[in-house]
């Protein structure tokens, strides 16, 4: 595909493309070879305050709220054609962007963004309030829009992220105002004007980029923003729960990454399809995926490990990192310099704990001016090392060894993280026990990221409080309100009594 998509670096507010109150901007660079992009707007504390008044007016307006559902619907299955009619123009910009294969954001991110929006908008008319059973009057739950929605999107899958997040969003009613990641913001900044062009009123969808420290902050600490929807570092995660103690206490759901563990038994019904999908697991995407499957968990028994490793090492020849222009790429480039840095520093800090370099561990294409790192495995990995603990996030599997099934558990389950667990089995008995026994939001079994959008997404521990997806991603973007309507009968009987009728 061709890099000649123009990328639009502005601002998206009250229904048109603005600069920066401040001027300023950031430049962008491609992670394939740091040809410049664009100029982004580094939005400030006025542009996140001017986006926020717009979107709280058109929120109590009721232009959206207030819409018929129907009407809002159409508006939503409309945005979803107009990406499948841009879904080249966005993959490529996606690819540009953030380094990923421009087929896989054509296919999982641009594609998966319409129909994550189709989703959405179908549930609309599907979600139903709920009656007290009571005979003394009538008691109406119901759910409202929360209000004016901030959602702090990352730079893996910019595009898809902040459509769980938008999609789900507007489909209750809301107005959202999105930061996107100052690492990849072009298909976010994109999205504002189909989401114009599709009929979401002005005001209804703000697009405001800028750095996380500002803008991010910015969102974060406005009183007139109900709640926050973040997803990204934990560290960032308790800062944007800080902002909201100090101002209006506005809830923040958080979804702040993983460190998946992908257990392996010996009675996996088919080990060469185990091998496959764990190296898919780690290396889709670069391994920058909150889920990835970063640490595979195998029996203490030399010969099963030396058959299934190299089973993984050879499919992770899939996952070379070539020119992600390239249709036939399976994995490009990772974000940015210092993300780069990052990853190699974390793979040198295994190897001086003791790990050893199985497979992998270098930079590949230097001269291109890009950041490309080969699929990389080591072994000896120790749940006490840092790379066992810590979010690599980037295309490296560690490989640990356990006893039983209680000591795969245990290795599973320790770390501060738990979003995703995998487990191959091919006995139904223990497919139940562990699956029950993993502390994580997410369990696969023979399989790695199973399910769809009726799934709920989200973690344990430090891995989050929220969902996405499914009717339950709905929740946190509505308020419950409960109406108590006393019957006729009563009321009159109560009148009657305190005027001393007969």
């Amino acid at each position: 595909m061709s890099k000649s998509t123009k990328a639009e670096g502005r601002a998206f507010i009250n229904g048109q493309y603005v600069n920066s109150m401040s001027g300023e901007v950031f430049a962008s660079y491609s992670p394939i070879d740091g040809e410049f992009l664009t100029n982004i707007d580094a939005c400030n504390e006025q542009d996140i305050h001017h986006a926020v008044l717009g979107a709280r007016r058109s929120f109590e307006s009721g232009v959206w709220s207030a819409m018929p559902l129907q009407e809002r619907k159409n508006v939503l299955f409309k945005l979803a054609d107009l990406i499948i009619e841009h879904e080249e123009e966005l993959a490529v910009l996606e690819t540009l962007d953030m380094g990923k294969p421009v087929s896989l954001c054509l296919e999982s991110d641009i594609r998966g963004g319409a129909h994550a929006i189709r989703w959405f908008a179908e549930c609309i008319d599907k979600l139903y309030d709920h009656m007290s059973p009571n005979h003394q009057g009538i008691g109406m739950i119901t759910r409202e829009p929360i209000g004016v929605v901030g959602a702090i999107t990352p730079w893996n899958f910019p595009f898809y992220m902040a459509i769980w997040k938008v999609g789900s969003a507007l489909a209750m009613g809301n107005s959202v105002v999105v930061k996107p990641s100052e690492r990849a913001s072009l298909t976010t900044i994109k999205l504002g004007e189909l989401a114009h062009k599709a009929g979401v009123p002005e005001g209804v969808l703000q697009i405001v980029p800028g750095y996380g420290r500002v803008a991010g902050a910015a969102l974060g600490r406005h009183s007139d923003v109900d709640c926050i929807s973040f997803t990204g570092s934990h560290t960032t995660s308790r800062e944007l729960m800080k902002y909201s103690s100090e101002t209006n206490g506005k809830p923040v759901h958080i979804e702040a990454g993983g460190k998946t563990a992908n257990i392996v038994f010996k009675d996996a019904l088919n080990l060469e399809e185990a091998a496959q999908v764990s190296a898919q697991a780690i290396f889709y995407n670069m391994g920058e995926v909150c889920f990835a499957g970063s640490r595979l968990l195998l029996p203490d028994d030399e010969d099963f490990i030396e058959t299934f490793l190299s089973k993984v090492k050879n499919y992770s020849e899939y996952w070379q990192p070539y020119n992600p222009l390239d249709m036939q790429s399976m994995a490009g480039a990772l974000v940015d310099a210092a993300h780069l840095q990052r990853v190699e520093n974390f793979v040198q800090g295994a190897l001086d704990q003791g790990a050893q370099l199985f497979t992998g561990g270098k930079i590949k294409h230097p001269d291109s001016g890009g950041y490309y790192y080969e699929p990389t495995i080591l072994t000896g990995v120790t749940p006490d090392m840092t790379i066992a603990q810590e979010e690599v996030f980037g295309p490296v599997l560690s490989v640990m060894t356990y006893q039983d099934e209680e000591d795969a558990i245990r290795i599973a389950n320790g770390t501060d993280y738990g979003l995703a667990s995998a487990i191959w089995t091919g006995d139904l008995n223990r497919a139940h026990r562990v699956s029950r026994a993993m502390k994580s939001g997410n369990v696969w079994v023979n399989c790695f990221h199973g399910g769809d959008m009726t799934m709920p997404f989200g973690g344990y521990k430090q891995s989050g409080n929220t969902r996405d997806k499914a009717f339950t991603g709905f929740e946190k973007y509505t308020q419950i309100k409960s109406t108590w309507i006393a019957l006729g009968l009563r009321i009159l009987v109560n009148v009657n009594a305190h005027s001393g009728a007969s």
